[in-house]
């Protein structure tokens, strides 16, 4: 069985209690306006082309018909005709390419997460499983929380909660804690801002608060989207048994760089003016 990965962050400190190793896995039903994570979007592997940082030296054009230099230096990236193979990520000397969605075994995952135990025993740690959105890798979320819970490390789902509720009955046994999120309480202001609403989302929480789940929501507090709410949203959470406790997210647009090497659109909102 394998997993679809974007990344590794080690030392983790926002994914959970203690000291954390956070695997971010491909795939998410929302398209958040505001996401700092839009290469986990799409469920299969793609290329990132980040344009400032090319020197048109053509080493990718040695292994991939998908680049070309023109006459003039300049280096073009034909995305349409690209099938994420990585060939041309892996000869770029200035990473200007960059393969999204590396494939691990669920083994190799565990040995990598395994490798920080000393520091989660010593500071209350463990690992975490984010997105995107994990749990659409269900089973291959299931197996490394299993493998991680029978070995004694405290495990955290980092979840956006639109998925099935079947997905959340079959990682429970396995989870410690879930980080949930909450972008909006109205669902037509929730689908401007994330392309869907928010029925399914907030019934998986309330369900999950039943079942007996500790729960910590994530805010992304986004300037004209959710920051006249905050106090609504801690209001709402705070009455679920088992929230334990609403942690607010600092809003900025450093993803915008990211949005425009996949070749997406970004609309991330601007920051709020500082006079």
């Amino acid at each position: 069985m394998n997993v679809r990965i974007t990344g590794i962050k080690r030392f983790a400190v926002h994914d959970g209690p203690g000291i954390r190793t956070t695997l971010f896995l491909k795939g998410c039903p929302l398209r958040c306006a505001w996401c700092h994570n839009p290469e986990t979007w799409k469920a299969g592997p793609e290329l990132g082309y980040f344009a400032h940082n090319c020197i048109s030296c053509g080493a990718c054009t040695k292994v991939c018909p998908c680049h070309t230099i023109t006459p003039e230096g300049e280096h073009v990236f034909a995305r349409t005709l690209c099938k994420a193979c990585g060939k041309c990520a892996e000869v770029c000397p200035r990473k200007a390419l960059t393969l999204y969605g590396e494939e691990l075994s669920v083994e190799k995952a565990c040995a990598i997460l395994r490798a920080d135990k000393p520091f989660y025993d010593e500071s209350g740690g463990g690992i975490t499983l984010s997105g995107g959105e994990c749990l659409m890798q269900l089973e291959a979320s299931e197996a490394i929380l299993r493998q991680m819970r029978n070995e004694g490390i405290h495990t955290a789902v980092d979840s956006c909660g639109c998925v099935p509720r079947t997905s959340f009955d079959r990682v429970l046994p396995f989870s410690d804690i879930f980080l949930y999120d909450i972008k909006h309480l109205d669902s037509a202001r929730h689908k401007e801002g994330t392309g869907v609403g928010n029925e399914l989302i907030l019934d998986n929480l309330k369900y999950l608060s039943t079942r007996g789940a500790a729960i910590e929501i994530r805010m992304p507090v986004v300037p004209g989207f959710n920051d006249g709410i905050v106090e609504d949203v801690k209001a709402f959470a705070l009455a679920l048994p088992g929230v334990t406790r609403v942690r607010e997210l600092a809003y900025n647009n450093l993803a915008k760089s990211k949005f425009l090497a996949i070749g997406s659109d970004h609309r991330m909102p601007p920051l709020p003016r500082k006079d």
